[in-house]
């Protein structure tokens, strides 16, 4: 089992940074797929990015394409989202997810298949 808690959500101006982390418990880190989901206000959650066990494989929804890249640091245990020229429309709640990967190469987009979720981190992009 695997314990996830999300940070550096917060408050920015359109164009500009931010870098989200996750944080997780235990030592099998490396045998976890991960990936970023994010909620909208009234909307559903939806895919942001996935990366592999080894951080060779990465994913990313069309719309941060570009702008947003994940990363992993399997001796730290932790999983980041660097998100650069952010604008208005990726106001949500961002959410780190763990899925437990048999392959190096696995990563995964749909929200019902993982496994585990932090609580989520807020971030708001101001017009």
């Amino acid at each position: 089992q695997v314990q996830l808690v999300e940070s550096g959500g917060g408050l920015v101006q359109a164009g500009g940074s931010l870098r989200l982390s996750c944080a997780a418990s235990g030592r099998t880190f490396s045998m976890y797929a991960m990936g970023w989901f994010r909620q909208p206000p009234g909307k559903e959650r939806e895919f942001v990015a996935a990366i592999s066990r080894n951080g060779g494989i990465t994913s990313y929804a069309d719309s941060v394409k570009g702008r947003f890249t994940i990363s992993r640091d399997n001796a730290k245990n932790s999983v980041h989202l660097q998100m650069n020229s952010l604008k208005p429309e990726d106001t949500a709640v961002y959410y780190c997810a763990a899925v437990v990967a048999g392959s190096f190469y696995y990563t995964q987009t749909r929200a019902y298949e993982y496994d585990y979720w932090g609580q989520g981190t807020q971030v708001t992009v101001s017009s």
